[in-house]
């Protein structure tokens, strides 16, 4: 069973002069009270990654470590500059599962071997308050690091570490550093030791220069064929350069996300799901600058990882709403277990797709469309237009979709209130959505206009998804109260929300034309 724990650190080394770094008189940092020798730990670990390197490409790290006070499996995930989420797992022989399926997206089929040991003599100081409590962790670490592939050198070197306690204050981090400053301390240059051991013992130039052609290729077969110009080398010039630009940030956000979402991080599921959306929008929005005979099956398969997202997240943005209408409730409308059969059902559901959604994580389908989209992106399957000039071409193309748009928009209010018309509205917010997504991916080419209609489109998606939530709601609605009923409950209470929900509904298409009408005479771009 893997845990987590949020680090805050930062690694200072001595001058360029050389020696070792020295610990200053630490007594002196304001806040600290007293420095505790906790005395030295022998640390003995293991990193584990692809032969080129797929993990250390990301900033992750996969260790084995014994010693010290937190042996076991470690894996850290970058979260921002100076901080990472380290995910442990008890000491095994092999890579825990329940880490090896986090590093997935990245791995692939790749086989995770060792690569680098580093054997360090940690001399640890607690800084701690008045009260006794821990403030941060200082130590003195002696690494000596030993390459146990793709190179055989040996390194060794002295660097100092410090770790904010839990729940500490990040501006402590900041007094510390000023006095290590003072003494004549400076930021690591390497990010982690793994990167400083896999830079200082690579066996030769060559060998170094051999590794890197062997990871460009070992990318380049990842995709589909050989490597010809990436727009990603140069910036974006011909509209197949910011086409590209667009589906190689939202291709990096799925695999980035990835162990988000098994982790079941805040927001997470609905980011990718987005990510998989904006692409599959792309490639339909821009078929004149990519072959859709080879990105309709990619984006029928995006099609299928968003369906997958959206059980668990559609679920989620339910019970949400429901929630929040039953505490807008007065107590004397309430009858009946509500909240208990509402977490019930919300915790089945959800239960249920969780469970669903990792096995699809785990699924071959799943590594097929990364590949997939590493192929389409590595190597475009470009048409003509894409060496146009994208002032035409993307024009163009989210003008022939705004226009659908406007189509959508129009049927829908010529339609009388009921069934036909919130199936209308929800076409018009699915053609809302990928116009919007068009004229994200044309910002940078085209500027003020496109910002200026993903505005307009965001609000109108917004105004729309809020009516077609209404419907779902209702529909969950209507199915709780048949299950209340047949147990002998009231279903009084879901009438009432029922009620409100078809309010909201109205109010909504009311606002509709009025939303609308600046939005039309704007004309697109």
């Amino acid at each position: 069973m893997a845990d987590t724990k949020r680090e805050i650190e930062r690694k200072y080394e001595g001058p360029p002069t050389g020696g070792d770094p020295a610990l200053p008189d630490l007594t002196r940092v304001p806040g600290v009270s007293g420095v505790i020798d906790k005395g030295v730990a022998d640390l003995d670990a293991t990193y584990y990654d692809t032969a080129d390197q797929r993990l250390a490409a990301a900033s992750l790290t996969l260790r084995r470590r014994t010693g010290g006070d937190d042996a076991g499996w470690h894996l850290k995930l970058p979260v921002s500059e100076g901080v990472r989420d380290e995910i442990r797992a008890p000491l095994a022989d092999t890579v825990p599962h329940s880490l090896s399926a986090l590093v997935r997206s990245r791995v692939r089929e790749a086989e995770l071997v060792p690569v680098v040991r580093l054997l360090s003599a940690r001399d640890v100081r607690h800084l701690v308050d008045g009260s006794g409590a821990l403030l941060a962790e200082v130590s003195v670490d002696r690494v000596r690091a030993e390459r146990l592939s793709g190179g055989t050198g040996v390194a060794e070197w002295t660097e100092i570490e410090v770790e904010l306690a839990d729940d500490g204050d990040p501006a402590f981090l900041d007094k510390v550093e000023k006095k290590l400053r003072k003494a004549g301390l400076e930021r690591s240059s390497s990010k982690s030791k793994l990167a400083r051991a896999l830079s200082d013992t690579a066996a030769t130039a060559a060998t170094a220069a051999t590794e890197a052609a062997d990871v460009t290729d070992t990318a380049v077969k990842r995709g589909k064929g050989h490597h010809r110009d990436n727009p990603a080398d140069r910036a974006p010039r011909t509209a197949g350069d910011h086409v590209l630009a667009y589906l190689r940030i939202q291709r990096d956000v799925i695999i980035e996300l990835d162990p988000a979402v098994r982790r079941d991080l805040h927001d997470s599921v609905h980011s990718m799901r987005v990510a998989t959306r904006r692409m599959r929008s792309a490639f339909r929005s821009y078929g004149k600058v990519l072959d859709r005979t080879v990105t309709d099956p990619i984006g029928a398969e995006l099609k299928w990882l968003a369906g997958e997202l959206g059980v668990g997240r559609d679920q989620e943005v339910l019970a949400e709403r429901l929630t929040a209408a039953l505490d807008d409730l007065p107590d004397d409308l309430l009858t009946g277990p509500v909240r208990d059969r509402l977490g019930d059902w919300s915790r089945a559901r959800g239960d249920g797709s969780r469970r669903h959604l990792i096995a699809v994580l785990d699924g071959d389908r799943y590594l097929d469309l990364l590949a997939a989209l590493d192929g389409v992106v590595d190597d475009p399957p470009l048409l003509k237009a894409a060496a146009g000039d994208p002032s035409k071409v993307i024009t163009r193309a989210v003008r022939k979709d705004f226009a659908k748009v406007s189509a959508l928009v129009d049927r829908a209010l010529d339609l009388p209130p009921g069934a036909d018309r919130d199936l209308a509205m929800h076409e018009a917010r699915k053609k809302a959505k990928r116009t919007r997504y068009a004229a994200e991916a044309a910002t940078p080419a085209l500027g003020g206009p496109a910002a200026g209609l993903v505005k307009s489109m965001k609000s109108l998606q917004s105004l729309l998804g809020d009516h077609q939530d209404s419907v779902m709601a209702r529909e969950a609605l209507r199915d709780l109260a048949a299950r209340a009923h047949a147990a002998g409950e009231s279903a009084f209470t879901y009438g009432v929300l029922y009620g409100r929900e078809e309010r909201r509904a109205a109010a909504v298409e009311a606002a509709f034309p009025g939303e609308w009408e600046p939005i039309a005479g704007g004309g697109g771009i």
